[in-house]
This record gives structure tokens, C-alpha cells and sequence, in this order.
């Protein structure tokens, strides 16, 4: 059985200019990728299978990312179903400068666990051990932002 804060995944981008619009801002596509591939990776470490998108609620862009800052994009998986894996999503900008950091996107994401068939295939069972990873659940099933 794996437990949530097993699933936590963090990854950095740094913004280059082919990233970005005709404003020097993150083209929004870009951050979508950025959030599927992490969101992926946290469902298939909880998973031990490869996961497709399913499914991807709203998203929320609330501020930009500029060329040169970082995509700090943090997943974890929240909750889960037969072969479906539940993932929260959040991208936050950093300028790497000075190490100011703020939250600017985010997303949940739902995965589908498949075999070498590409047919959906059982995830484990869904556990959360810890109280850190018992306070991130609960922020992702309200949709509070996570601290």
C-alpha cells in the first residue's frame, strides 16, 4: 500500500524564452504540460503502472510566470478509485534571484492506470499515514491551497 506523502513529487522548469508568449509570460499550454507530466509521475509512483490522463478539472491560472523565473509544480495523489488515481496539482513561480515565491496555478487531475495492453488495469489501495499527508488531503477534497 502506498501512502500519500509517497506520491508528493516536486519539479522545477526554468522559463526560457521559447516558453513564453509574445508578452514574455509562460504560455499557458507549457504549465499544463508541466502539471500532466508531474501529475503522471505521482499517480504511476503510486500506481506501479503507467497512467494516462483522464480526465482534468478546471484550471486555474491566477498569475504569470516570466521568462527566466522557475515552475516550482508539486502533485500528489489525493485519492483513488479501481484503476483510477486522483491527483492535486499546484504550480507556484519562484525568481530564482531572491527566492520570492508565489502561487499561480492549479488543477486536479485524474489518471487510469493501464497494463501492458493498455487496458485499465487495479491500483492499490489508498492510504494516508502520516498528519502532513493527512492535512494535504483535506485541502485537496475542500480545494484549500496547500501551505
Amino acid at each position: 500500500m502506498t501512502s500519500l506523502m509517497e506520491t508528493y513529487i516536486e519539479n522545477r522548469e526554468l522559463v526560457q524564452p521559447n516558453h513564453t508568449n509574445m508578452l514574455g509570460k509562460t504560455h499557458g499550454g507549457n504549465v499544463m504540460k508541466w502539471m500532466d507530466e508531474v501529475g503522471a509521475m505521482s499517480a504511476m509512483r503510486f500506481a506501479g503502472e503507467t497512467c494516462v490522463t483522464a480526465r482534468v478539472d478546471s484550471m486555474n491560472f491566477e498569475r504569470p510566470i516570466r521568462v527566466g523565473d522557475s515552475a516550482l509544480v508539486t502533485a500528489y495523489v489525493y485519492d483513488a478509485g479501481t484503476t483510477s488515481v486522483k491527483t492535486r496539482v499546484t504550480v507556484e513561480r519562484e525568481d530564482l534571484r531572491t527566492g520570492e515565491s508565489e502561487f499561480t496555478t492549479e488543477s486536479y487531475f485524474v489518471y487510469v492506470a493501464i497494463d501492458e495492453d493498455e487496458t485499465p488495469t487495479p491500483v492499490p489501495e489508498f492510504d494516508v499515514e502520516t498528519e502532513r499527508g493527512e492535512e494535504l488531503r483535506e485541502r485537496a477534497l475542500s480545494g484549500e491551497r496547500s501551505a
